[in-house]
């Protein structure tokens, strides 16, 4: 089964006005493109746009044809600013919280609700142009380091120094403390001496003081990871894994859901004590992971139930269901019956065995442990 599907761009205040829409081909919309769905899930599903089910759901025309929903969903995102710092549940922490909000009656399009759907997000993004983010928390000794040498610049960063060195700044600086206020103040006015010091910390500190000044997330920030990715360069963010995307073009694979834990940095519902329950403060050295080369193809594959391959020439796919992104002409084999996606076209594929295709570049979000 091929089912050729498209969907209309969602535009978070956040997104870029022409990246997506330079990449795919499209005509931009003249507003802000920030995150294109290429999926089921109920939050934005894709429509069919082909075939007896054309203008169906893509969830509703799989429910008429008797075929399982997907159990990933894969999304082109394109951030002009930076995102909300975030963290997502895994399969028990989810499955809690959506029962819970459920039995309180919390509707589910709800702006406070945090649980909209009872499924893990793994999450797996490739750079398609330089792409900046944080991940994960940096190794303890490099943020204590870090925040001692904002103490000598400004004695007004010694509160949140010495939390960093007892090992329970995150708590601390969300809770607003008296302490946190000043430590923001610190870092806005003497940001030319910390980038004399800390020009990587700077950066991020004028980034997201640009457009979310005075929130306790910019110094929360400073204990993350700061990772500049180059296309082609892949980052996993595990359940827990505290993070957020700050600007650049890439492609997301996740699990089929939109559980979002927000700890700052945003307009939106921000659940502390939600995301303090759900966060993994354990330091990740280096949270990159590296493309495994294939015939045709370069394979990004995390500790998820998916992996994600970047179609660069004839590719045999040993696999039963995909979602399929054509960024250049892109042929497909599936069935015995041979299938054409123009660039900037996608599709569902569910077939009893492989199948092939044939592209300059695509992208091709594969599920595992099919049932």
């Amino acid at each position: 089964m091929f089912v050729p599907i498209a969907n209309a761009p969602r535009d978070y205040a956040w997104g870029s006005r022409r990246l997506l829409s330079d990449y795919l081909g499209r005509a931009p919309s003249g507003g802000p493109e920030a995150e294109l769905w290429l999926g089921a899930h109920p939050g934005c599903p894709a429509r069919v746009t082909e075939g007896e089910h054309a203008g169906l759901d893509l969830d509703a025309a799989l429910d008429a044809l008797e075929r399982p929903q997907p159990r990933m969903l894969l999304k082109v995102l394109a951030a002009a600013e930076p995102l909300s710092l975030q963290a997502h549940p895994d399969a028990e922490q989810a499955r809690a919280g959506f029962e819970r909000e459920e039995a309180a009656g919390v509707p589910r399009d709800a702006p406070h609700r945090s649980y909209r759907d009872p499924a893990a997000k793994p999450e797996l993004v490739v750079a398609v142009t330089p792409f900046e983010a944080l991940s994960g928390f940096r190794p303890r000794a490099a943020a204590v380091d870090a925040f001692a040498a904002l103490e000598r610049i400004d004695a007004r960063f010694a509160p949140v120094a010495e939390r960093v060195r007892a090992d329970d700044a995150l708590a601390w600086l969300l809770s607003g403390s008296l302490g946190v206020a000043p430590a923001l103040a610190a870092a806005h006015e003497r940001i030319d001496a910390i980038a004399a010091a800390l020009p990587v910390e700077a950066d991020t500190i004028r980034r997201l003081e640009a457009t979310h000044p005075g929130d306790p997330g910019i110094l929360v920030a400073l204990l993350l990871n700061r990772v500049s990715l180059q296309p082609g360069e892949g980052l996993f963010l595990p359940a827990g894994n505290l993070h957020a995307y700050l600007e650049g073009l890439g492609i997301e694979l996740m699990g089929p859901s939109d559980n979002v834990l927000r700890g700052g940095l945003t307009p939106k519902h921000v659940d502390v004590a939600e995301l303090l329950a759900v966060v993994d403060t354990a330091p990740v050295a280096d949270p990159r992971l590296a493309a495994e080369a294939l015939d045709g193809a370069l394979a990004y594959r995390p500790q998820a139930p998916f992996e994600l391959r970047r179609i660069e020439g004839p590719h045999a796919v040993d696999a039963r269901r995909a979602l399929m992104l054509a960024i250049a002409p892109t042929e497909v084999e599936v069935d015995g019956e041979r299938r054409a996606l123009a660039s900037g076209e996608a599709a569902w594929i569910d077939v009893d065995a492989g199948f092939a295709v044939d592209s300059a570049e695509a992208w091709l979000a594969i599920e595992l442990d099919t049932p």
